[in-house]
């Protein structure tokens, strides 16, 4: 379900397989080291990322036996997490979440506007082929018209 944040009480007691921190200049040192410290060994958090939107550093972190080992970028700069089957990896200066493949995640707001714009090509292609199909139709029925001209009955040809 969405949420803004994870709340163990309000999660049954459980506690979150992947942890991603937006870092400040007022929580960055806390984020990097208490938290950390928390994250791996107390809520033993398979995944822990920090993101710092000022300077772009993307750190991540598995749980390997207990300990935090460092997530090495890919030849992209991206980081795997095994929670999520996705990587996370900066684009357009933001934190976003790509595909196994290197396929961007839409946001749900582009997401949105990728479904309008493709309902919104759909109809236009209708009314193209509605249109072709009232160009042929005119052009058959000035044909049989010339052709009725002529003396000739279009229906017998």
């Amino acid at each position: 379900r969405p949420r803004k944040s994870w709340v163990v009480w309000g999660e049954q007691g459980k506690y979150p397989d992947v942890i991603v921190e937006i870092l400040s200049d007022s929580t960055a040192n806390i984020d990097r080291n208490n938290k950390k410290i928390l994250y791996q060994n107390t809520f033993r958090t398979p995944n822990y990322f920090w993101f710092d939107p000022n300077t772009l550093e993307l750190q991540g972190f598995r749980l390997i036996e207990g300990q935090y080992q460092a997530i090495s970028p890919n030849d992209r700069g991206y980081l795997w997490s095994e929670q999520l089957g996705l990587y996370l990896g900066i684009f357009d200066r933001k934190l976003r979440y790509f595909t196994a493949d290197g396929q961007l995640v839409p946001t749900p707001q582009e997401a949105e506007l990728e479904q309008r714009q493709a309902k919104e090509q759909a109809l236009l292609e209708k009314e193209q082929a509605l249109l072709e199909k009232e160009r042929e139709r005119q052009a058959k029925e000035k044909l049989a018209q010339k052709l009725r001209e002529l003396g000739i009955d279009p229906d017998t040809i």
